[in-house]
Parts: C-alpha cells; sequence; structure tokens
C-alpha cells in the first residue's frame, strides 16, 4: 500500500471526515485511487448536510444544487469552481458513471433532514441500500467490475456498512435531533421513537434495538460472502472487514452504542492489508 504525502482537496475531506473509507482507497490502483477519493468526497458532502443546516429547506437546496451541477457538469457545461462537484463531473463524462446512482444516492439523503426515524427495518436497509450501497456499486463501477454477482455483495457491504455506521453514531444522530432506528426495532425493545427522541428512553432499550441493528448487518456481511468478487473489486468491498472489526467491538461492549470505544474510528491497516493480500472481503 503506497502513501500518500500530498493529498487532493477531495482526499484530504475523505482522510478528515471519513477515515476508515480513506484507507480502503489506498488498496486501489494507483491510477484509481483519487478517482474514489472524489466519489467518497462528494459522499462526504451530502452526509454532512444535515449536520451543517438549521433548516431542513436550507438542506433540500443544497442537495438541489449537488444534482443540477452533477448534470451540467456530466454534460461538459460550465460548473462553479468547486473542488470536488467540477472533478467529480469530469469523473462522471470520463468513466460514465450512471447519474441514476447519484440521483438515488441524493434523493435518499433528503430523509436526513427528517427527524423521525424509518418505520421499520426493511425502511432503514432501504435506506442504507440507497445511500452506502449506491456509494459502493459506483465503486465498483470505476474499478472495472463488471460481474452481477460482485454489484450484489457491494449491495449487501453497502447495507451492512451503513447499519454499523448507525448504530455507532446514534449518540451523535440524536444529539441534531435525527433518529435513525427503525420504530417496529424499538417496540420490540421496549420504546418508541419520541421517547427516544425525547430522552426518555431505557438505556436497555436502546441497547436491545442497536444490536437488532447490529446483527442484522451481520446478515448482510454473511450473504456478501457467499458471492465471488475479483480482487479487481476489492477495495470497494473491504469496508466488509472492518464492519466486522465493529460487530465485534460492539459485541464486547454489550451492545452498547454509548459506550466511547464505539464511535471511534478503526481503519485497522494491518487487517486491511491481510484481507487485501489474501483476496478476501
Amino acid at each position: 500500500m503506497a502513501a500518500m504525502p500530498d493529498l487532493s482537496a477531495a482526499a484530504r475531506l475523505v482522510h478528515d471526515f471519513d477515515r476508515e473509507r480513506f484507507v480502503t482507497a489506498l488498496f486501489a490502483p494507483p491510477e484509481r485511487r483519487e478517482a474514489l477519493m472524489l466519489l467518497y468526497a462528494f459522499n462526504v458532502e451530502v452526509a454532512r448536510i444535515r449536520e451543517s443546516v438549521r433548516e431542513p429547506m436550507a438542506g433540500l437546496i443544497r442537495l438541489q444544487w449537488w444534482r443540477d451541477t452533477l448534470v451540467a457538469a456530466s454534460e461538459g457545461r460550465p460548473v462553479d469552481h468547486h473542488p470536488v462537484a467540477g472533478p467529480l463531473g469530469e469523473l462522471i463524462r470520463r468513466h460514465g458513471l450512471p447519474l441514476e446512482l447519484f440521483e438515488r444516492l441524493l434523493a435518499a439523503r433528503e430523509r436526513d433532514l427528517e427527524a423521525a426515524g424509518p418505520a421499520d427495518l426493511a425502511a432503514a436497509e432501504a435506506y442504507a441500500e440507497d445511500t452506502s450501497s449506491s456509494l459502493t456499486a459506483l465503486a465498483l463501477t470505476l474499478l472495472g467490475a463488471e460481474s452481477e454477482e460482485v454489484f450484489t455483495a457491494g449491495r449487501h457491504v453497502g447495507i451492512a456498512w451503513a447499519l454499523v455506521g448507525q448504530v455507532r453514531a446514534l449518540g451523535f444522530h440524536l444529539s441534531i435531533g435525527r433518529l435513525t432506528l427503525p420504530e417496529t426495532v424499538l417496540h420490540d425493545a421496549g420504546t418508541h421513537g419520541a421517547a427516544v427522541l425525547a430522552g426518555q428512553a431505557p438505556r436497555p432499550a436502546l441497547v436491545l434495538a442497536a444490536q437488532a441493528m447490529a446483527e442484522r448487518a451481520g446478515t448482510h456481511l454473511a450473504e456478501a460472502r457467499r458471492m465471488r468478487a475479483s480482487r479487481t473489486a476489492l477495495p470497494a468491498l473491504l469496508p466488509a472487514v472492518l464492519a466486522d472489526g465493529h460487530l465485534k467491538l460492539l459485541e464486547r461492549v454489550g451492545w452498547d452504542p454509548f459506550d466511547s470505544r464505539v464511535v471511534r474510528p478503526r481503519p485497522q491497516p494491518l487487517r486491511l492489508a491481510w484481507a487485501n493480500m489474501r483476496g478476501k472481503f
């Protein structure tokens, strides 16, 4: 794994706000790394909209700006001198990246602006697929993956990574008035969304709900590993290795999403290097 001493604006953004994906991108061929950084930087930009606006309308306006900008850039029309949007538009044109996947991701991000959580686990998985799996599919396309099997693996890895991330970020999300745990999962755990948002839900109930989400993520990882994936596709699938580490830690702390160790990034470069060497995810 080569070092990246001089980071582009996109790579610096990913390094600072999505350290784990940053490390996985370093396992891509040198000529593909910056492309992955641009994709992941775009994801950082839109994922942070919810925490950077006071009113939902402001968030919707920023998401629409991304829609308009990506369409214009992909068509070769001039765009604002944005350090991510401009180069990303060129990338879309050069590699024929499907705008439908960007639109799917942006549409899902509109749900970030709502306080209420998903109705059930299926809705949470659909959100995870629209966001994280769409990003993984774009990364696989950039890496030259072609088989349906590897994109199926990417779908499951993306869902698992998002579900794990929602558990780990539960405290932060609640601090900005956003709930990502499904209502039916909370009900089964003995509480409900309104109580959680009001800070009145018993901690044991939140632990049970977090465990249910984490175990579902584990199921998706197992499904992903039933698929065959080429070494070419591996850098986009390596988040599965990191998800395993987070799930093991969650189990060790009794599935408590508020344990201070849970939220810390765990890039685990040695584990990633070993997985990459073996061609496994």
